[in-house]
């Protein structure tokens, strides 16, 4: 075919979908704040390991079996008798946990520098409902390698929902499909899991995306950059999307692979984290494991739920400090977005709530014993204190002015200078002696390390008050 002719059909296809068009408003001439930093690398890392899921998902279900005498060997086929069925099933069961890890780091930027705040309330709201599509996702997948903590936790978690008065026996039927965790289960949360939620995951990244994009991008100084345009109406502190925040994206996604790949091939498992060790036992209803605990990145949730002594007040609770996120951009009354400019009280809380929240983590995965229940409440009240007051300590503490146009900060490599100064600070040569002769070797100083802790300490007040 001549050149030409593609030329035509090219252009055939233009006239009738707006790709150009398409890619214009949303990457060439979409422009973005110029001081984005790593924080923001996390976004396209959600959506690539997003496409990662739903890649090793449908290999998986090439060979998968969902039925309760079958799930298990089927796994274990896949395991050990499909070409490279290893490897895709250790990147979908990394990817679960790597999405977690990026999309827990993507929300905690959010609150970071503010980008729940107007004009942004919606984009936090579709992020919020990802999240919660996400949940059920794992939830839903995690029952179906039919192992022992797999049929135990989907037991004990879907129990949870009879505490809900009135509805609540009939609600666990329904999710069930019966009185217990059976097979019926296993074919209702495989269809969930392959067909329903991830149709309700793309729906959402894609309002979460186009609203993202009517209202442009956050950025570390919290500042719009629509308010300051050039003679075209570009945002004069902005760049665009592509090619410079697409090829910087490729540096992120190139580290990431690298610790993704670590993962895969050295530490599958995480030490049982990522992989449960009694999850390599089939399933027996008649066996309940010694310690029952949801994967990692339920566990703060599941830690608030055992630290109320109440069955329904602790779903409650559960179910709140998911809820009180979707409150955020409503909670926070500040009139500055980003932590640069916040007062020393939003500082600490956030740092006492992400403390909390990695706690709880923790004890989630502990059993539930007198001490860790007692740390367990203390946390709790933690995290919620940071929503629940956030009204009154947002409102009260004094703010930072902020500049009228995006601020540069020094970037990694503006850094390495006074890297090295603090490294020669605090180690000094020393001549050592070798069969071959005196050699030099650095040693730690104690003074040096002494003077860089204290500018350091010096330094953390200052940016906390």
């Amino acid at each position: 075919m001549k050149p030409s002719r593609f030329t035509a059909v090219g252009n055939w296809i233009l006239d009738r979908f707006p790709l150009t068009n398409l890619w214009n408003d949303h990457m060439a001439h979409y422009y973005a704040p110029k001081n984005l930093n790593f924080w923001y690398f996390f976004g396209s890392l959600a959506l690539l390991v997003l496409v990662n899921q739903f890649l090793t998902g449908i290999l998986l279900t090439m060979n998968y079996k969902p039925d309760a005498t079958l799930a298990f060997d089927s796994v274990e086929y896949i395991m050990r008798d499909v070409n490279w069925g290893w490897l895709v099933r250790y990147m979908h069961s990394t990817g679960a946990s790597a999405f977690f890890i990026v999309v827990y780091l993507h929300m905690f930027r959010g609150m970071l520098y503010g980008s729940f705040k107007q004009p942004r309330e919606l984009i936090w709201i579709f992020g919020m409902f990802i999240f919660v599509a996400l949940m059920a996702e794992a939830f839903m997948g995690y029952l179906l390698p039919w192992g022992q903590m797999s049929y135990w936790g989907a037991q004990v978690i879907i129990s949870l929902f009879s505490a809900i008065p009135v509805i609540g026996d009939e609600l666990a039927l329904w999710i069930r499909g019966d009185y217990v965790v059976s097979d019926a289960t296993l074919n209702r949360f495989f269809a969930f899991h392959v067909i329903s939620v991830p149709l309700v995951l793309v729906l959402l990244v894609l309002l979460h995306l186009i609203a993202l994009h009517e209202s442009g991008s956050n950025n570390p100084d919290g500042i719009e950059i629509k308010e300051h345009e050039d003679e075209n109406g570009f945002p004069v502190d902005g760049i665009p999307l592509h090619p410079y925040y697409t090829v910087k994206d490729i540096v992120g996604v190139g580290v990431f692979l690298l610790f993704f790949a670590t993962v895969i091939f050295y530490m599958p498992e995480m030490g049982g984290y990522f992989l449960e060790h009694a999850n390599f036992i089939p399933a027996d209803p008649m066996k309940t494991p010694e310690h029952i605990a949801p994967v990692w990145y339920f566990t703060p949730f599941y830690a608030i739920l055992r630290a109320i002594p109440d069955k329904f007040a602790g779903v409650v609770g559960m179910g709140g400090a998911i809820v009180v996120l979707f409150l955020l951009p409503w909670l926070d009354r500040s009139p500055v977005k980003s932590i640069r400019y916040r007062g020393g009280i939003y500082k600490k809380a956030l740092l006492l709530f992400v403390i909390s929240f990695l706690a709880l983590g923790y004890l989630g995965t502990q059993p539930a014993t007198p001490l860790a229940t007692t740390f367990a409440r203390i946390f709790t009240a933690i995290y919620f204190g940071f929503f629940l007051l956030m009204p009154l300590y947002t409102r009260w503490e004094k703010t930072k002015p902020l500049p009228e146009r995006l601020t540069d900060h020094p970037s990694l490599e503006d850094r390495i200078p006074a890297l090295l100064e603090t490294f020669d600070e605090i180690t000094h040569v020393v001549p050592v002696q070798t069969e071959s002769g005196t050699a030099t070797r650095r040693k730690l100083n104690p003074e040096g390390l002494a003077r860089v802790l204290g500018r350091l300490a010096i330094n953390l007040k200052k940016k906390f008050d």
